[in-house]
């Protein structure tokens, strides 16, 4: 029996990385073994329990430093966590300036201490939030201090007032920060914050605080994707040490790709158009590269494709429908499509 494992991205717009795995479990023989993909946003976690992981509720604090339920996936020793589930964009309402990650913090403790996991994926998507990760960093044991030798927890609009910062108490966690931006630390505010409800005037006094939270984490500005979920991406990876990494990276590093695939015969990816942007992309040219170095053949199906996958390492590249369809023609008719196309590997 023929063994396949599907990794694909979304069809932005159209079929989620999710439905393509539930599609691709029916059409095709042999067995089948499903990755669905995210990008350390709303969904992560939602991929992990579909690929068969354990949900864990917690009840942890709010942007607006209220009481929320949120859920992260386990299996073994390794906690997945989405900070939008503390802190994300549907419950700051807005209050950038207020808002706070402490939730976050409180998240990656009850991962560690109540579940007993050791390495904790944290997705950095979807925040609404612009505190440089210190509302998180108080909920693991940091100490921040105002000019009065006074400690409180620092949201965006109150960064600049920081004196000193105590980080002697925080734990040891292995930690990897999923991101799919590049945005650094100082450019955190200007790029987000206006869809987190910031005017033009907050956005430049978010900068500031950034900038003087910068001064007490030496060479932070440059490190690329310091700037994601508000600067909690920098925050951690300070002062926790966490890994920033693409998410493809994370989730196949999560679910040990390379033994996944080993005795695999061959690998299918795909993502809605297959163009020169797939190159240097994040899903299909990280699956197809990680295939490659083992030897087992990948192959991409795609709804359109405009290179035939010779520079992605792809050993063949299959179109869903050449038939010119509307968006609201391919959201109605995309997953038998795709199970047609998929019917005939």
């Amino acid at each position: 029996m023929r063994k396949i494992v599907v990794v694909p991205d979304s069809f932005k717009g159209t079929l989620s990385s999710i439905d393509f795995c539930r599609v691709a479990k029916k059409a095709l023989d042999g067995e089948v073994i499903a990755v669905p993909v995210a990008d350390g946003g709303e969904g992560t976690v939602d991929c992990f329990l579909e690929m068969g992981w354990n949900p864990v509720s917690a009840t942890v604090t709010g942007p607006l430093f209220e009481s929320v339920e949120a859920v992260y996936a386990v299996r073994g020793d390794t906690a997945v966590l989405e900070s939008a589930t503390a802190c994300g964009l549907d419950l700051s309402g807005g209050l950038v300036m207020k808002a706070t990650t402490y939730g976050v913090g409180e998240l990656i403790e009850h991962a560690v201490e109540v579940s007993g996991c050791k390495s904790i994926i944290l997705g950095l998507g979807g925040s609404g939030t612009n505190d440089g990760g210190c509302g998180a960093l108080c909920a693991l044991g940091a100490k921040f201090y105002d000019s009065l030798g006074n400690s409180f927890v620092p949201v965006g609009g109150t960064l600049g007032l920081i004196a000193d910062i105590d980080a002697s108490e925080l734990p040891d966690i292995d930690l990897t920060l999923m991101c799919d931006v590049s945005t650094t630390f100082l450019d955190a505010a200007v790029i987000f914050a206006p869809q987190k409800g910031a005017d033009e005037t907050e956005v430049l006094e978010l900068t500031a605080g950034l900038m003087h939270l910068a001064s007490f984490m030496p060479g932070i500005e440059n490190v690329p994707g310091g700037g994601a979920a508000g600067g909690l991406g920098a925050g951690l990876h300070f002062f926790l040490k966490g890994k920033i990494v693409s998410g493809i990276d994370a989730i196949l590093d999560a679910v040990d790709f390379e033994n996944l695939i080993s005795d695999a015969d061959f690998v299918i990816t795909g993502e809605g158009k297959l163009d020169e942007s797939s190159v240097s992309g994040k899903v299909v040219s990280g699956v197809a590269r990680r295939a490659a170095a083992l030897n087992v053949p990948c192959i991409a199906v795609c709804g359109a494709a405009e290179i035939d996958g010779t520079a992605l390492n792809l050993s063949a590249v299959h179109v869903i429908s050449t038939k010119s369809k509307t968006l609201e023609e391919l959201k109605k008719t995309i997953k038998d499509d795709l199970y047609a196309k998929l019917k005939e590997l």
